[in-house]
C-alpha cells in the first residue's frame, strides 16, 4: 500500500492534461480455451455439464478492468497510477442461450465513452462452432477511476472518435448515460409510481380480496399465483482473502458470480425447471466489500410474465460486532423457463413497490427482445 500511496503525485491535475485515446488503443481479445484445454474446462462446469455463467460474469469484470487500464495507460510511467473499479454493470444481453462446454470461447471490446473521471466498456463473446465464432453476448460495464489509495476519484484520458462509426458509437454512449440519469430519478425510492402503475397495483390488489367478505384485510391468492413473500432464497458467504483483488477488497466479480448463482437458484425453484438466463440489467456497485465480511444475499421474484422471471438479488454485509448492516449491491436478472411460470403477487406496499420496480427492469430489457423475436417469426 506504500508503494501505491506514492503514485498520486503521477496524478493528471485535470482531464486537459492527459493525451486523447482512441477506441483501438484500449481494444483487447481474450481467448479461453475451453475446447483444447480440458483442465481449465473442470473449473467452468456445472454438474449439468453446462457452463457456469457466474464464471463468465468474472471473466467480463476483470476484461472491463483490463480494458479500462489500457486506455488508461501511460507509457513513460510504463504503469497506471489509477484504481480502476467497477461501478455499474449496465447491460448484459443473451444473444445465443447455449454455451458449450467444449468449444472455445472469445472475448472483446474495448472503451465505448467516458466522462471525467468514468469509463464505459462494451465487451462481447463469442464461441468458436462449426468452423466459425459465433455470438453469445452483448456486455456493457461502466468503471470508474479513483486515486492509487482507492478513496478519490481521478481523471481519466478523453476519447478521440476516428470517423463516423466510432462517432456513433460515442453518442450512444452519451445516450447511454443521460438514460442512466433518468432511470436514477425516477426510481421509486425517490418519486412516487405513474398513474398507470398505481392503477395497476391497486387491480392487483382488487384480485387478491375475499369476495365473501366486506374487508379489506381478507386476502386470497388467486389461482396460478405465488405470493411474493413465498418467492424468496437467502445465502451467506463469508469473505476469505483468496477472493480479494489488488485493492485487499473483495473481486466484484466474485459478487456478481454469487449473486448470479442464488438467483438463479431461486428461479429455478419457482419456475420448477432448469431456467435460461435472457439478461442481467443495472448491477449497481454501491460500497466496496471488505475481506471478513459477512455477506448476506437475498433474492427476490419480484415480476412475473408468461415464461419469464424476473429477480432481484439485494446484498448486504452484517458487522457482528457493531451489528450494522450496509447495502453493497443490487443485481437484476431476468431468467426464462420451458413453460409458462406462476404469476407473483405482492401482498404488501413494499413488496408492490419491488413488483413495478422489477417490471420495470423486466420492459427494459425484455421488451425489445419480443419485439425482435415477433418480427423475425413474420
Amino acid at each position: 500500500m506504500t508503494e501505491r500511496v506514492s503514485l498520486s503525485s503521477m496524478l493528471a491535475r485535470s482531464q486537459q492534461d492527459l493525451p486523447s485515446r482512441r477506441m483501438k488503443d484500449s481494444y483487447l481479445e481474450v481467448f479461453l480455451p475451453l475446447g483444447s484445454e480440458p483442465q481449465l474446462r473442470e473449473k467452468y462446469l456445472t454438474f449439468h455439464n453446462t457452463v457456469r455463467f457466474g464464471r463468465i460474469l468474472e471473466d467480463l469484470d476483470s476484461l472491463a478492468v483490463l480494458i479500462s487500464y489500457s486506455h488508461t495507460y501511460n507509457p513513460d510511467l510504463k504503469r497506471s497510477p489509477l484504481s480502476i473499479v467497477t461501478a455499474l454493470v449496465d447491460k448484459i444481453d443473451m444473444r445465443h442461450h447455449v454455451i458449450y462446454p467444449d468449444c472455445d470461447i472469445k472475448f472483446s471490446g474495448h472503451v465505448t465513452w467516458v466522462g471525467k473521471t468514468s469509463i464505459e466498456a462494451k465487451m462481447h463473446m463469442s464461441q468458436f462452432r462449426d468452423g466459425v465464432f459465433s455470438p453469445v453476448l452483448d456486455a456493457t460495464f461502466v468503471m470508474v477511476a479513483r486515486d492509487p489509495e482507492n478513496k478519490r476519484a481521478a481523471f481519466v484520458n478523453p476519447i478521440q472518435p476516428d470517423g463516423p462509426d466510432e462517432e456513433k458509437i460515442l453518442q450512444e454512449g452519451e445516450a447511454n448515460k443521460s438514460r442512466r440519469v433518468d432511470l436514477s430519478t425516477a426510481s421509486l425510492l425517490k418519486v412516487a409510481p405513474t398513474d398507470e402503475e398505481r392503477k395497476l397495483i391497486h387491480s392487483l390488489f382488487l384480485h387478491t380480496l375475499d369476495s365473501n367478505t366486506v374487508s379489506f384485510r381478507s386476502r386470497v391468492l388467486p389461482p396460478s399465483s405465488v405470493w411474493m413473500e413465498d418467492a424468496k432464497l437467502k445465502g451467506l458467504e463469508i469473505c476469505h482473502p483468496q477472493e480479494r483483488n489488488i485493492f485487499n477488497r473483495i473481486f466484484g466479480g466474485f459478487l456478481m458470480r454469487k449473486a448470479y448463482e442464488l438467483g438463479w437458484a431461486n428461479a429455478s425453484s419457482y419456475g420448477g425447471c432448469r431456467p435460461k438466463l435472457v439478461a442481467v440489467d443495472d448491477i449497481l456497485f454501491q460500497k466496496p466489500v471488505e475481506i471478513g465480511s459477512l455477506l448476506m444475499l437475498s433474492s427476490q421474484v419480484c415480476y412475473t410474465q408468461d415464461h419469464y422471471i424476473q429477480v432481484r438479488v439485494h446484498s448486504e454485509v452484517f458487522d457482528p460486532l457493531t451489528r450494522q448492516h450496509n447495502t453493497t449491491n443490487v443485481f437484476h436478472f431476468t431468467f426464462s423457463s420451458d413453460q409458462h411460470v406462476p404469476n407473483v403477487v405482492p401482498k404488501t406496499y413494499g413488496e408492490s413497490m419491488l413488483y413495478l420496480d422489477g417490471k420495470r427492469h423486466f420492459n427494459q430489457t425484455v421488451a425489445s427482445i419480443i419485439n425482435k423475436d415477433s418480427y423475425t417469426q413474420k
